[in-house]
């Protein structure tokens, strides 16, 4: 079953199982795409595994507006992606700002409370997201003691002064094509080892950014979406006992 609500100022779709029994909780962050079908889509599955699933829109409307599916292929146009990439930039600005992170993350732990707050839902909460998601995935397990574990896909390192203060178990996803991150998980793995954090990071071959999202053809590499997703049920299995 699914139904788009309203927490607050923010529109966020839900989904979660059909029956009435109690089901751990999950929120699911989009890609910098918005709460698009393929957000939706991932929200459903997670429903069909017993998870009442939250996908908030934190994506400001003007930003959402000038992301259309056309400008997503013309991203990897080689004759258009320089202009692309330009226009994204700048739309991308007040979101890139620190008074943004605090507000996205007020949202979303709002969305814990949301979530705790339904019946339906025994009190376990995770968290998982992708790319802009993935980022704030990291986020809100610092930021919220009530998150039981963290899930990001191709995520941008948090700090480590928020890794001193995530509490719970993180698996967290990336292809070895991701030149950036890649550059960077030497780095967010030690921090992670030198504060005691449980912290497992996969990197899968042959894949880039975006691998799980089988809506690009660019970029979607099923091997390594199914590997990853079934990682993830069952780490969310194990940890939202």
């Amino acid at each position: 079953m699914n139904k788009n609500v309203t927490i607050g100022t923010t529109s966020a779709y839900h989904s979660y199982p059909d029956g009435g029994q109690k089901h751990p909780g999950l929120i699911v962050i989009e890609e910098i795409w918005g709460v698009n079908d393929h957000i939706k889509a991932v929200a459903d599955r997670f429903a069909a595994q017993g998870y009442s699933v939250l996908a908030p829109e934190l994506l400001p409307q003007g930003l959402l507006e000038m992301l259309t599916p056309q400008i997503q292929k013309d991203l990897f146009d080689p004759g258009k992606r320089h202009e692309v990439q330009t226009k994204l930039r700048e739309a991308m600005g007040p979101i890139m700002q620190p008074e943004y992170a605090k507000s996205a993350i007020a949202t979303l732990k709002t969305c814990v409370e949301y979530l705790l707050a339904d019946e339906q839902v025994d009190g376990q909460i995770a968290v998982l997201g992708f790319c802009f998601g993935g980022s704030y995935s990291f986020h809100l397990a610092a930021h919220d003691e009530r998150i039981k574990a963290s899930v990001p896909f191709y995520g941008q390192a948090p700090s480590e002064e928020e890794i001193q203060n995530i509490k719970c178990p993180v698996l967290a996803f990336y292809g070895d094509q991701d030149t950036n991150l890649i550059q960077s998980l030497p780095k967010l793995k030690e921090d992670m080892k030198k504060n005691g954090r449980k912290f497992e990071a996969v990197v899968y071959q042959n894949a880039g950014h975006a691998f799980f999202n089988d809506t690009n053809p660019h970029a979607y590499n099923p091997r390594a979406a199914k590997d990853a997703w079934d990682k993830t049920v069952a780490f969310l299995k194990k940890n939202l006992a």
